[in-house]
């Protein structure tokens, strides 16, 4: 099979086979971007593998595209790097590899294209386009990657349990790019991930996580999410989430099962939002279920105050799974926290101080956090589903109103404190902080408008009741 046409948008590979020629070596595309090419999937990293020096190839190809192009050469890795346009290029000389049972870290020795074949990932990430001038274009495809793609299979190139045991990532890999394709891993294959999945355990957190958040990002992650909760590695990775599977039942009455829901609320914010973020505030909405669960003989199960609980566990499960401490965990801890928020709203009567609360406190979130609980609307009730709904829709058009006249989402009380020690003639004190929360509420509450003749005035007012004069 001949790939040539196909290969036609990327003129950098004429300089390839040119400079390969000159050099008298072969060279090689080898790994994803010919699955991608195969799939018509859009990529931008080409790896090129050399029976020989890929450096040097590297900076033969760089002075052909013109002396402004840059060569990073990695010599640690025997790696470079060309950037042409969109494209990231990257030079290997071909490699053996062989590994030592504690590291995922390989001994590496110069090899043929069969030994860098060999230690490939999976059979559809280990077939090569040949950049050669007397077979430009050919695949070559030793492990039947073609077929594999056809069935839609991932399959480890040699036997899954060395594959998994060398490089315990490859059992996240092999998940994430059925996630990502929509494939099925192969059965042997799937059960060599079963029996080695403790290796994990040498694998950083960083580079797990990695492999989670493109699980996160693909259509459909709970397909993912299935994978790593029967393979057992879930368990290792995110003890959390699968607390939340199971149902209980007490005297006939049991709880939805968790697990499958926050699958399912995952899932249905893929279809409005690729945001990272927004994703894991579905996966970690009802984390705290299990720690508040409770049964009453009157009302059935309970789960009081998992928002607030749950919100406290964000920053533990982002700061052992080595994701970002920042702005990005506030964001997940804040949507959590306020999940219920919404839903509480469109079950009661909608008044307007709730309704400012909420805009104050969600701020620029706001839209996040409505997508957020529509997205937790799982019922197989097509009426309830109806009726949460029509009145989510009542509840985002108050928020709309209500934000086009009072301004909310950075609220910041016109009266601050510096203005209440200076009209009590008073210096930093307790009385200074109940004014001002007097004057906040009653601006939430719609007593006065957040403008500042009639809140300077309110806060005179609470002054006086609390026994201080105006200087």
């Amino acid at each position: 099979m001949n790939f040539k046409e196909q290969l036609t948008p990327y003129p950098v590979l004429e300089k390839v086979v040119s400079a390969a020629k000159e050099l008298g070596v072969e060279a090689y595309i080898i790994g994803g971007f010919v699955r991608d090419l195969i799939l018509k999937r859009n990529s931008k990293d080409i790896d090129i593998v050399s029976i020989g020096s890929g450096i040097e190839l590297a900076e033969m190809v760089a002075g052909r595209l013109g002396p402004d192009v840059h060569v990073s050469v990695f010599k640690n890795f025997g790696t470079a790097q060309i950037r042409q346009g969109d494209l990231e290029i990257e030079f290997v000389g071909a490699r053996k590899e062989s590994y030592r049972s504690e590291s995922r870290k390989p001994a590496v020795e110069d090899g043929t294209l069969a030994d860098d074949q060999n230690r490939r990932d999976f059979t559809i990430n280990a077939m090569g386009i040949s950049l050669n001038a007397g077979s430009f274009g050919e695949l070559v495809d030793p492990f039947e990657g073609m077929s594999d793609l056809r069935k839609k299979i991932i399959r480890t190139p040699l036997d899954p349990e060395i594959t998994f045991s060398d490089d315990p990532l490859r059992m996240m890999r092999a998940i994430r790019f059925a996630s990502q394709l929509n494939f099925d891993i192969e059965p042997d294959t799937f059960d060599a991930i079963v029996k080695m999945k403790d290796r994990i355990s040498i694998v950083s957190m960083e580079r797990v996580s990695d492999e989670l958040n493109k699980i996160i990002l693909s259509k459909t992650p709970s397909y993912g999410f299935k994978l790593l909760y029967h393979a057992g590695l879930l368990t290792i990775i995110f003890p959390e989430l699968v607390e939340l599977q199971g149902v209980e039942h007490i005297e006939g009455k049991g709880h939805k099962d968790n697990f499958y829901h926050t699958l399912q609320v995952l899932d249905n914010v893929c279809q409005v939002s690729d945001d990272l973020w927004l994703r894991w505030a579905a996966i970690l909405h009802d984390i705290a279920k299990p720690a508040t669960k409770k049964f009453d003989k009157r009302n059935g199960w309970s789960f009081h105050n998992h928002e607030e609980m749950g919100a406290r566990m964000v920053p533990v499960i982002f700061r052992r799974m080595k994701l970002p401490l920042n702005e990005k965990m506030r964001f997940v801890k804040k949507l959590v926290r306020l999940h219920l928020r919404p839903i509480v709203l469109s079950k009661e009567a909608i008044t307007d101080s709730a309704m400012r609360r909420l805009l104050v406190e969600a701020g620029e979130d706001i839209e996040a956090l409505m997508n957020l609980c529509r997205a937790d609307i799982t019922s197989k009730n097509p009426e309830k589903v109806r009726r949460f709904i029509s009145n989510f829709d009542l509840v985002e058009q108050k928020l709309k109103d209500l934000e086009e006249r009072d301004k909310l989402r950075n609220f910041q009380p016109v009266v601050t404190g510096e203005m209440i020690m200076e009209a009590f003639g008073l210096k930093p004190a307790r009385e200074v902080g109940v004014i001002k929360e007097a004057v906040r509420e009653a601006i939430l509450e719609g007593i006065v408008p957040n403008e500042y003749e009639q809140a300077f005035a309110f806060m005179i007012a609470e002054g006086e009741k609390m026994g201080l004069t105006r200087v």
